[in-house]
């Protein structure tokens, strides 16, 4: 009787165009997870987390049903100036002692296209969780010719404001905006 009704779910899954589960994630050579944030009002810095993961899954073909993971370490904050990368890492803004890791989880991606998308999901570091909207482009998929996998291409955009996670208080906008994009570029290939 169980080995019928698990055959009955396959059937149902392949029929509604369902394939099995598969976990994507990402090449950290050929990601990158970035930041911009406005300066003094007239310049913008741009800044990354160098160390990060992506996990995917998926049972969809059209990564409609994707939950998605990602963890950066903190401490690996880069914006190519030592002195600033450090002082990112100090109390006045990221506390990384006291808080070492940026999660995002997903909560819903909505298509809105072939290749457009909105991502639904929550936020955490300085010791914060908020809710946030992200866009999504899909760029494609290719067989990478390095290792023979299907690998498939993302940009993540959207905005933020430092200020829904008390980061850098004590410095007005004058000085730092307020706002912070977020641009992500990330590959993926499955690994299983």
């Amino acid at each position: 009787m169980k080995k019928l009704l698990l055959v009955s779910a396959l059937t149902m899954y392949s029929l509604l165009g369902y394939s099995q589960i598969t976990t994507w994630t990402n090449d950290p050579a050929h990601s990158r997870l970035g930041f911009v944030v406005k300066h003094l009002t007239i310049s913008e810095i741009e800044g990354r987390f160098s160390e990060f993961n992506v996990t995917v899954t998926t049972l969809k073909p059209d990564y409609s049903d994707a939950n998605i993971d990602l963890k950066a370490n903190v401490k690996s904050i880069n914006t190519d100036v030592e002195m600033r990368d450090n002082h990112l890492r100090s109390a006045d803004f990221f506390d990384a002692e006291k808080y070492p890791s940026l999660t995002f989880k997903s909560t819903a991606l909505v298509k809105k296209s072939k290749t457009k998308a909105k991502l639904y999901g929550e936020l955490s570091f300085h010791g914060v969780t908020k809710p946030v909207v992200l866009d999504v482009t899909f760029f494609g998929s290719v067989v990478n010719p390095m290792n023979n996998k299907k690998t498939v291409g993302f940009q993540i955009n959207g905005v933020i404001k430092r200020s829904d996670f008390n980061l850098g208080g004590k410095f007005p906008e004058s000085i730092i905006e307020n706002n912070i994009r977020i641009i992500a570029n990330v590959e993926f290939s499955p690994s299983n």
